[in-house]
């Protein structure tokens, strides 16, 4: 076309205006580059001069996005962009012969290609990157930017679920070249973050790079590798807001089983229900969670919370059998009353309790006994007033005051016998407040250690 390199030089505006000028014949050029380049070349070999020197690999990651974190599985999956870039010493070429061409991109099939893979990859299909094109300078110098989805293996610890931190390592290196072959190199100390896509579940802190040279018990040569540590927070809103905080509510009932009433019927009920919605909830964290020797956090929180609540309907049942001691039943102990019914009251505020048996019945005490003797006064008088001697009237008076006697002896076992069950039902409400005022400091404790422990 007639168009030359220094004619290309003098008139930049060609390159713009001219649509087979400049920009034809350099196109012509790097068709002839690429075919000069290839015409010999085989991507099977290692790119050296000399075999028995080392070839330059250095690495790159961007984080991009976390996919997944499948904790049950132990599984990471991470979208990540991957850049390599090594010198190619079999593709090199003077730019000044090919109309100043620098660099130019072509399919990576074509160059030879370190296998660097990633080590602990948990992927089924064990896919690698992209097949995207590299960027060839005329140096030499090779840089190959590939973009791969990988799912990676990560020991995960839930000792602190929901509020836990997860290290996931992410290593790269050669299969099959040694580190006298291939030497690979960290590009910078971290992980790219600058394009990272927040997670909704966890939170980045840091992606540290570190070289490694292991040698494995299958060969004496030694094998380098770059190993990224994610470091990983759980956001733990939602598992507050979804398990914690329901869990701890519905603690709080259980030491209200105490307070109703024994006659109600609902005690026991209220905590079995309470102890049947802890276990589901016990159920969908057990779900997500691995099968391991290490027990949740929160889960250690819905374990104490079940024997908590165990423990308190057991000591319904017991404080209601208690409470439901007939007219048979023995007298309360003399340090029961003195440690329950006076100490134990006072401290929990217990004063009245059920039927008294103090200054009603002693009221009532009072009027049978005046009821008596104005009987027995009545009955004299009216005899006195019939003008019957007491001689002849003899047998009608002692069967009148066997009668009466039987009458008052009932009367006062019915009476002693109330006093009895009023004092079992005072003995029981004050168990209840007790048992009701520790249960209920039992779960504050447990949930304030439970955040500690969280913080």
């Amino acid at each position: 076309s007639g168009c030359t390199p220094s004619a290309c030089s003098l008139s930049p505006s060609s390159l713009s205006l001219g649509p087979t000028g400049c920009r034809g014949a350099q196109g012509r050029f790097a068709y002839k580059l690429l075919h000069d380049l290839f015409a010999n070349y085989s991507s099977a070999l290692r790119p050296v001069e000399d075999t028995d020197r080392v070839l330059n690999v250095t690495l790159q990651v961007t984080l991009s996005q976390i996919i997944d974190m499948d904790e049950r599985n132990q599984v990471l999956t991470s979208y990540l962009w991957v850049r390599q870039a090594w010198l190619d010493a079999h593709l090199t070429w003077d730019k000044d012969a090919y109309d100043g061409i620098d660099s130019i991109r072509i399919p990576s099939s074509y160059v030879w290609r370190p296998d660097i893979i990633l080590y602990n990859n948990a992927d089924d299909h064990f896919g690698g990157s992209m097949e995207t094109n590299v960027v060839l300078r005329s140096d030499g110098h090779i840089m190959w930017d590939s973009p791969a989805i990988t799912k990676s293996s990560c020991k995960v610890d839930v000792s602190y679920f929901p509020f836990d931190g997860q290290q996931c390592h992410l290593t790269f290196g050669s299969w099959t070249y040694n580190g006298n072959q291939i030497d690979l190199h960290n590009r910078l100390d971290t992980g790219d973050l600058t394009d990272f896509v927040e997670n909704v579940e966890w939170e980045v802190l840091g992606m540290p790079a570190t070289r490694n040279v292991i040698t494995y018990g299958c060969c004496s040569e030694p094998y380098p590798d770059v190993t990224y540590t994610l470091l990983l927070r759980r956001r733990a809103s939602f598992y507050i807001f979804n398990l914690l905080l329901p869990c701890i509510m519905v603690s709080f009932l259980a030491p209200l089983g105490f307070y109703l009433p024994a006659d109600s019927g609902e005690k026991v009920s209220l905590g079995v229900t309470v102890l049947l919605a802890l276990t589901v909830f016990q159920l969908l964290v057990a779900e997500s969670m691995p099968p391991s020797e290490n027990i949740p956090l929160i889960g250690k929180y819905y374990i104490a919370t079940m024997t908590m609540i165990t423990a308190s309907t057991a000591l319904t049942i017991f404080i209601m059998n208690v409470h439901h001691c007939g007219p048979g039943a023995q007298p309360v102990p003399p340090w029961a009353k003195w440690l329950i019914l006076h100490h134990m009251a006072r401290l929990c505020c217990v004063y009245e309790v059920g039927e008294s048996c103090k200054s009603p019945r002693q009221a009532l005490g009072g009027q049978v006994g005046k009821g008596d003797t104005g009987g027995s006064s009545e009955s004299t008088g009216e005899g006195e007033a019939g003008g019957c001697p007491r001689g002849r009237c003899l047998c009608h008076h002692d069967g009148l005051l066997r009668n009466v006697g039987y009458i008052a002896g009932c009367f006062r076992h019915h009476r002693a016998a109330q006093c009895r069950t009023g004092e079992w039902k005072k003995v029981a409400k004050v168990m209840d407040r007790f048992f009701m005022w520790v249960f209920f400091l039992m779960v504050f404790l447990m949930s304030v250690l439970v955040l500690g422990r969280a913080a």
